[in-house]
């Protein structure tokens, strides 16, 4: 195993001239290839703040973040663009679909960023398309799906750019028992079969039940972190 996330004490401040608040309080924290990570704790305990500066998405007050040994934290916005686009797949709660594009669509959007080729985007998209289970929706678009087939699209999007690791905000909030477990299967068969990388942030118990590392952040630090002898893969 090797290391693909390296947060190094790293702190969200907000009014720190004034009264600070720390939404994350000095974090440190390693991820390894092919782990399957739960981010947990109450309302306001730091999770998708933490989530969001592991992904680029802003940017630590103190501390840094590295990718790879990639140090993104002091990176120009128009590079740290491109290293997401390439490295790091995204999966929210809100799903984010593009509403105007087919399923198809958006997840070869992806590919059209990175100036993938027409066969190279077409073979993907039917690979992925088979491996979350939507092979007769490719031409269906957001409106016409249901929650868990948006959330399954979604997944499959976050996959097209063939990123180093998948950062999953509540994904499994917005849908039911059936359609959350139908995702988790999913996840976990692709963690199993191709060694990706998931780091959740939830406070849903479904996930945490499927989780092999529990993290729990509370008021911003993490109180703490283990692997649950009773958490295994699902077949």
């Amino acid at each position: 195993m090797n290391t693909v996330i390296d947060a190094h004490n790293i702190s969200k401040v907000y009014n720190p001239d004034t009264i600070p608040v720390y939404a994350v309080n000095n974090v440190h924290l390693h991820i390894e290839r092919g782990e399957f990570t739960a981010i947990v704790g109450p309302s306001g305990s730091g999770k998708t703040t933490l989530l969001n500066m592991l992904g680029g998405l802003d940017a630590p007050t103190e501390g840094y973040v590295e990718i790879n040994g990639v140090n993104i934290t002091k990176m120009p916005a128009n590079k740290l663009i491109d290293f997401r686009l390439h490295n790091i797949g995204f999966v929210f709660q809100a799903f984010n679909l593009i509403p105007v594009l087919t399923a198809r669509e958006n997840v070869e959007f992806i590919m059209l960023l990175q100036k993938r080729p027409r066969e190279e985007r077409d073979h993907r998209v039917r690979e992925l398309f088979a491996a979350v289970g939507l092979v007769d929706k490719l031409n269906v678009r957001p409106a016409q799906l249901s929650g868990g087939q948006q959330q399954r699209v979604a997944v499959a999007r976050a996959l097209a750019s063939k990123p180093q690791f998948i950062l999953a905000d509540e994904p499994t909030a917005n849908l039911d028992s059936h359609s959350a477990a139908t995702l988790l299967d999913i996840m976990e068969k692709l963690n199993r079969d191709e060694n990706m990388t998931f780091l959740f942030s939830t406070h849903d118990q479904r996930v945490i039940d499927r989780a092999r590392r529990v993290i729990t952040l509370v008021d911003g630090r993490i109180a703490s972190d283990t692997a649950p002898t009773s958490t295994k893969i699902h077949a």
